[in-house]
């Protein structure tokens, strides 16, 4: 592909809800684009891609204009286009974003979006409206908050007639069953797909603290948590909160990729909250939580696991230390789940 691109424009509304709820539809998730009626000019996949759209001038392919998005061909029939993507986590929807990036002339001028919570294949009869059919206009992102508090495994986007459209963020919280998880299993508490969630950090210039609670091992430096260089006295932090109440056995900090710009050391705290404070309060309150791992020293592109911690029962929120600044790929929380 050409090497001359044009990045799209950020959305202030969309990056607030992003910085406070994570991407339900992100594919390491499993979150996977099932069906569509018609992909002729841009294949399904590019509608969760995690990657902002861009814009290539120069470039084609056999069937046309290349487009960073999913793209469906001039519809010359009655009906309308759609795309069913499967969630790879139950989750409530928050807020969504229908970005229309780059589709000036192509994009549709109209799109409505439903939700199903069945873990099959949803029937006709199981689609519930989330967003009723709106206007889209080119080149746009289309923010709409959402205020069902029900858990969701399927969304259908349905253009109106056809068109193409460059990402659907879906910004929510996973809603992991963990009645059906054992006391006495073992499991990462604060993992994404578990219910985790970075709420509060001192800064996230390069990556946002959420990514080190994503499964596997980062795929690059841009896959972690890293923040900027300091240059005054203190240290960065996130604190998480966990999917639920545990209590922690192990920690695991995995600083792959980072090897010259890794922490010099971390400590974790801990604490049970039966409210969550506001964001500021986080900001003040999460130095005096009682330490649950002491300071230690890290090292570069390795996973280092910890076991001798302070005993202080179920928490549901960690403050995250890292001294002075630098990258983390992957927390681990290892415990079990509160009685």
């Amino acid at each position: 592909m050409s090497g001359l691109f044009i990045p799209a424009k950020p959305s202030a509304e969309a990056e607030a809800f992003a910085a406070r709820f994570i991407d339900l539809a992100h594919p390491r998730l499993g979150s996977r684009v099932m069906d569509v009626s018609d992909e002729f000019f841009a294949a399904r996949e590019r509608l969760i891609e995690p990657k902002p759209p861009v814009f290539l001038p120069d470039e084609y392919d056999d069937h046309g204009k290349w487009m960073d998005g999913w793209e469906t061909r001039r519809r010359r029939s009655p009906g309308h286009d759609f795309a069913v993507i499967r969630l790879g986590t139950r989750g409530v929807i928050r807020a969504l974003d229908i970005d229309t990036s780059f589709f000036t002339g192509n994009y549709p001028p109209e799109a409505m979006i439903e939700a199903a919570a069945s873990e099959d294949a949803p029937q006709e009869r199981d689609w519930q409206m989330l967003v009723p059919k709106m206007r889209l206009a080119g080149d746009s992102h289309h923010v709409v908050e959402i205020h069902d508090p029900r858990p969701f495994r399927w969304l259908r986007l349905s253009i109106y007639p056809d068109g193409g459209v460059a990402r659907l963020r879906v910004y929510g919280e996973v809603a992991m069953d963990w009645a059906a998880v054992s006391p006495q299993e073992s499991v990462d508490l604060a993992a994404l797909a578990h219910g985790g969630r970075a709420l509060a950090w001192s800064d996230a210039h390069y990556g946002h603290p959420s990514n080190m609670l994503a499964p596997g091992r980062g795929a690059n430096m841009g896959d972690g948590w890293e923040t900027a260089r300091r240059r005054g006295p203190g240290n960065d932090w996130a604190v998480i909160r966990l999917g639920t109440a545990g209590t922690v056995e192990r920690i695991e900090l995995d600083t792959a990729h980072f090897k010259g710009n890794y922490p010099d050391r971390a400590s974790v705290r801990a604490i049970r909250l039966a409210d969550e404070p506001g964001l500021g309060r986080l900001g003040e309150d999460s130095p005096l939580w009682p330490l649950l791992m002491e300071e230690v020293k890290l090292g570069p592109d390795a996973v280092h696991s910890f076991e001798h911690l302070h005993d202080l029962g179920p928490v549901t929120h960690i403050r995250f230390d890292i001294f002075p600044d630098g990258g983390v790929s992957r927390l681990r929380i290892i415990g079990k789940k509160a009685r």
